[in-house]
């Protein structure tokens, strides 16, 4: 495989570098590269490198099952590896955790003991995490893997960071990029859309640069996660497989909201809620909910039962499309409905990025196709990928209302950064920038209570 360089290289560093010894869990879909990630980054850092594996050695998870302290536990982990075990020297990778129910307990003696530090990564399809990702704060911390965004794919295809900076400049300052740049990265859009984030994948498409070894590697993957849904739901009581499939259809609807009624006419949201929840916490789609009023904090005007539903990952979605579609988004041609990849590609960005989705729908106002928030505001975004990018009611509707209090909105399309009052026009490939500022690291509150004494 490709050596593909991952943001969250980065903080798995950071987190190994405290003093605090608790363990980190890293989540996420299959496929999303976890694996791969914590094993370069482990080695790197630690003389030593442990893997225990629980779904290639089912042995394992047996080694931990009534381990009454951490001595136990450290003489059966010993046990099972060749890897000399250092005291403070050592990182211990315990992968599939979700195939070893016992590693909850487990962790909690083996943190306290304090001699090793401990990754662990599981992937939320086939079994539910629930009771790992309860641990006790003081234990165990935990991180969230996507697919590659936007800018780890541009890297991966060999973007440099002195053209990254130049377009991150270009969007902070609200000016246009020059046209070749803008142009080719237009051209790097396009083949994100085809080829997605999957770190297999984009690992096949630099090795090989042939879209139907692509494609093939996009549908091995769907096979697997249509594997782990029969696996979790052997009885179609959550209709998981007909929800997962209907994806495509439903985004390329006029209206993207997803209809129960085209699996049965007699489902009820609340009943079958669990599925959408399912297919969330799995990883493989994001629900995107509708916000009544586009006010902060949006969680409190979601509408529940409305939603739209996105893959985790474009390229997987253009996969499920029947046809030529990959040739046909490169050759750019108009018959080809892009807002529903666009808008994948938006979903998936933000949420990358940390951000709760929702969107605003008003019989009166209109539909806006997301709303973020954002240092305590709400930031409107409308996903263009036609050539009427500047026809957008609902949005304006948004910013003329003095009750929403609207700063300023985004639309990201195909051409070049411009501003219009209080919404900014970018390239749709300036997705990559939109950004949830984090917390500081240091948040100091020290009130002087002396009038009180």
């Amino acid at each position: 495989m490709s050596v593909i360089a991952r943001k969250i290289e980065k903080d798995i560093c950071r987190f190994f570098s405290s003093e605090d010894g608790k363990a980190l869990l890293i989540t996420g879909a299959r496929q999303v590269g976890k694996t791969y990630t914590i094993e370069a980054v482990g080695k790197k850092l630690f003389r030593s490198f442990v893997t225990i594996n629980f779904l290639e050695n089912r042995q394992a998870a047996a080694l931990f099952e009534n381990a009454s302290d951490s001595e136990a536990l450290l003489l059966r982990i010993s046990a099972i590896t060749d890897a000399p075990l250092i005291p403070h020297e050592t990182l211990i990778f315990l992968d599939e955790v979700q195939e070893c129910r016992e590693i909850v307990t487990a962790i909690k003696f083996l943190v306290e003991e304090g001699s090793y530090r401990y990754i662990l990564s599981g992937s939320l399809l086939g079994v539910d995490l629930k009771d790992i990702r309860s641990v006790p704060v003081g234990y165990m911390d935990i991180l969230e893997m996507f697919p590659l965004d936007l800018e780890e794919f541009a890297a991966a295809n060999g973007v440099s960071s002195r053209i990254m900076d130049t377009l991150a400049d270009a969007f902070s300052e609200k000016k246009s990029v020059d046209a070749i740049v803008h142009e080719k990265m237009m051209e790097l859009f396009r083949l994100y859309l085809i080829v997605g984030g999957m770190p297999a994948v984009v690992a096949r498409y630099l090795e090989t640069h042939n879209l139907q070894e692509v494609l093939r590697t996009q549908r091995s993957i769907l096979a697997l996660y249509k594997k782990d849904i029969a696996k979790y739901d052997p009885e179609d009581k959550l209709y998981l497989e007909e929800i997962f499939d209907l994806i495509p259809g439903e985004l390329n609807a006029k209206n993207k909201r997803f209809i129960l009624k085209k699996l049965n006419e007699n489902f009820k949201f609340s009943r079958y809620s669990n599925s959408f929840l399912w297919l969330k916490d799995a990883g493989v789609a994001l629900p995107v909910f509708c916000a009544d009023e586009p006010k902060a904090p949006l969680l409190l005007s979601r509408a529940t039962n409305l939603f739209k539903l996105f893959l985790a990952d474009v390229g997987l979605l253009a996969s499920m499309y029947a046809g030529d579609i990959q040739i046909r988004i490169l050759n750019r041609e108009q018959d080809i409905n892009f807002g529903s990849v666009y808008e994948n590609v938006a979903a998936q960005e933000l949420k990358a990025h940390g951000f709760d989705l929702y969107y605003f729908n008003n019989k009166k106002q209109g539909e806006v196709d997301f709303l973020v928030e954002r240092n305590g505001e709400v930031l409107p975004i409308e996903i263009k990928s036609g050539k009427d990018y500047a026809r957008h009611a609902a949005l304006n509707n948004l910013i003329a209302n003095k009750a929403y209090n609207i700063k300023e909105a985004y639309v990201f399309h195909n051409g070049n950064v411009s501003t219009d009052g209080k919404i900014v026009y970018y390239p749709v490939y300036m997705m990559m920038f939109v950004d949830k500022p984090g917390l500081p690291e240091e948040l100091i509150y020290h009130p002087d209570f002396s009038a009180l004494e």
